[in-house]
């Protein structure tokens, strides 16, 4: 006699998110009841409120402790959190954590959270973020991870997150490198913030795949302005259009000669000392002042020993007359 097959409720919620964000489906519950024969009518009660928990589970998680939600807006800002909230409401659009004490973002964290339009971090303690969080995150457009500990934009940071239009990496006063594939993809981006932090240095590359960019912030930072700093100059004189709010605050820190001097102030006569080139009969003559010198040198020294041997011969036979 083949069996009935088993009748199981729905899965509790935190374990929907570790199964792939597999949520139960309101046919799936009918499919597990008992059949054949009329139903009872206590089991047609519970399977309707079985059926009302799977539709509330698709559209998410209940809004997490310390935090509050609204029209898919969740807002945990300023709770002394040291840790994410493990469970969000599915159809989460608008995230806040700013203005806590989170060290770090589990891997996969967004993985569940399609809808996600908005990711506030600000103000943590963030050193360093997961490979791939944003892999699923295909609609985030504004992430602000400004106030926090980065030391470093690696390659593959905003991965996947193609729909990103505003970035903020502001005030990370460790933030000493960007790889220069760090934006690779973001054609949407808009707006770059990558103001007070611990850069010297930015590479043209991770500026040139942005072909929406409009406004960049890079006032506070330490830079140097040497040759190699001419190429992102040169491209920003000629891409930005926006640049008026910051062009005040971006100085050069080094080298000395051009110490407190606006960034955006050098022209290409500041760099004209990069272009200086020598020829082959540049090299020769160097070479040929080079051996005169060394034999002026050898003659010089040669002179001087003679004249102080001279010199020591003549005060003895002196002391000898005296005598």
């Amino acid at each position: 006699v083949p069996r009935s097959p088993t009748f199981r409720g729905p899965a509790p919620v935190g374990s929907l998110q570790q199964g792939g964000c597999q949520l139960p489906k309101m046919g799936d519950t009918w499919s597990q009841l008992p059949w054949p024969g009329p139903p009872h009518p206590a089991v047609l009660l519970v399977s309707l409120l079985l059926a009302a928990g799977a539709m509330r589970s698709e559209a998410g998680a209940s809004c997490p402790v310390l935090c509050t939600c609204h029209n898919q807006v969740v807002d945990c800002s300023s709770q002394r959190l040291f840790s994410v909230p493990p469970d969000l409401p599915m159809d989460t659009r608008n995230l806040s954590l700013a203005h806590n004490r989170i060290t770090a973002v589990p891997p996969g964290y967004l993985t569940c959270y399609m809808e996600l339009r908005v990711l506030d971090l600000r103000n943590n303690s963030l050193v360093e973020l997961p490979p791939g969080l944003f892999l699923h995150a295909k609609r985030l457009a504004h992430l602000d991870l400004s106030y926090n500990n980065l030391s470093h934009v690696p390659a593959d940071m905003f991965q996947e997150a193609h729909g990103l239009v505003h970035i903020d990496l502001s005030h990370n006063p460790w933030l000493r490198r960007v790889h220069p594939q760090a934006f690779q993809g973001l054609v949407q981006l808009r707006d770059l913030d990558l103001s007070y932090g611990g850069l010297a240095f930015l590479s043209l590359e991770a500026l040139e795949g942005l072909p929406g960019l409009v406004t960049l912030q890079i006032g506070g930072n330490p830079w140097v302005c040497g040759c190699t700093m001419e190429p992102l100059l040169k491209w920003l004189r000629n891409r930005i259009q926006r640049c008026t709010a910051d062009s005040q605050l971006a100085e050069c820190r080094g080298p000395p000669e051009v110490e407190g001097a606006p960034l955006f102030s050098l022209t290409e006569e500041s760099f004209k000392a990069c272009h200086l080139t020598l020829t082959l009969d540049d090299y020769l003559f160097i070479a040929f002042v080079g051996f005169v010198v060394s034999i002026a040198s050898v003659v010089t020294n040669f002179l001087l020993g003679i004249t102080a041997n001279c010199c020591h011969r003549w005060s003895k036979a002196s002391e000898e007359e005296e005598i």
